[in-house]
């Protein structure tokens, strides 16, 4: 059976590389360079250092139910996370796909907080594939983070996806593994420039600019590119009392432009998003 679903998945290979993309789309107006900002509930997939940023509830919901106009590429993402003492705990999940073929994923993360400045997160996946008149596996894998303040407005952050090198059958790779390094820097209070290299060990690496600007007190602006594969990125989030309201779309090369858009409900924070973490981190030093 095992050896049934592997020959099954290399059929579905082309779609589910395009299908992949980190949930947030704040994170993808960005090109996702945000790996040392990482300062909402979706951390938890991207950088789950970042989770210990938040002291207070999150939810978050992403949903792009037609990527490039084709629902086969259907993905959504929810995750929650829950300031305590010892940490940040957060709990999250995935499903991508169609009737035929359909991937779905639960992820439990943890973040410590050392005196403000240094962040380090894991989080557990169990992945599970499921193919029609095939059957179904699943695999559990690791992910890893960091995330440092170097000033008060320079952050580096780090993070590692599938660092147990995780595969689903004999083929070495079949779940990637991702490094991810970068920095954002705070220029203005409400403007942030955020930078990042990302290596699929199986790609070339691929370099990623974006920015951050809360245009007014409700309204968030963000553009971003990247290199491999080249693409262009830009949103626009909607901060008001406890909901943000963020939209993105992107161009890839070869399949053209889709859009994303998703809602984050934050539970015991005070003003945008960026504003209320460094008011909590200068509070609490």
């Amino acid at each position: 059976m095992q050896k049934s679903i592997f020959c099954a998945l290399l059929i579905f290979t082309s779609i589910a590389t395009f299908g992949q993309i980190s949930p947030g789309a704040r994170q993808i107006s960005l090109a996702n360079s945000d790996v040392a900002l990482s300062n909402d509930v979706f951390a938890l997939f991207n950088n789950p250092a970042g989770l210990a940023q938040l002291n207070w509830k999150e939810v978050g919901i992403y949903y792009s139910p037609a990527p490039f106009g084709l629902t086969e590429l259907a993905n959504g993402y929810v995750a929650y996370q829950q300031p305590f003492s010892f940490g940040s705990l957060g709990i999250g999940g995935m499903t991508y796909g169609y009737d035929l073929y359909r991937e779905s994923k639960i992820i439990l993360g943890y973040s410590y907080n050392y005196e403000n400045s240094f962040f380090i997160g894991a989080a557990v996946n169990y992945h599970t594939y499921s193919i029609q008149n095939y059957g179904s596996t699943g695999v559990f894998y690791f992910n890893l983070g960091a995330l440092v303040y170097i000033l008060d407005n320079l952050r580096w952050g780090f993070s590692t996806s599938n660092v147990n090198r995780a595969s689903v059958g004999d083929t070495d790779d079949q779940i990637p593994m991702i490094l991810s390094t970068g920095f954002s820097f705070d220029i203005l209070k409400n403007f942030s420039l955020n930078v990042a290299l990302e290596k699929d060990i199986r790609f070339d690496p691929s370099l990623e600019f974006g920015i951050d600007y809360d245009i007014i007190e409700y309204l968030s602006l963000r553009i971003g590119s990247a290199t491999n594969p080249s693409k262009f990125t830009a949103g626009v989030g909607i901060n008001y009392s406890i909901v943000s309201l963020d939209y993105a779309f992107y161009t890839h090369p070869d399949l053209g432009l889709t859009h994303q858009a998703g809602i984050i409900l934050s539970f015991g924070k005070d003003g945008i998003r960026s504003e209320a973490i460094r008011k909590y981190l200068q509070s609490s030093n």
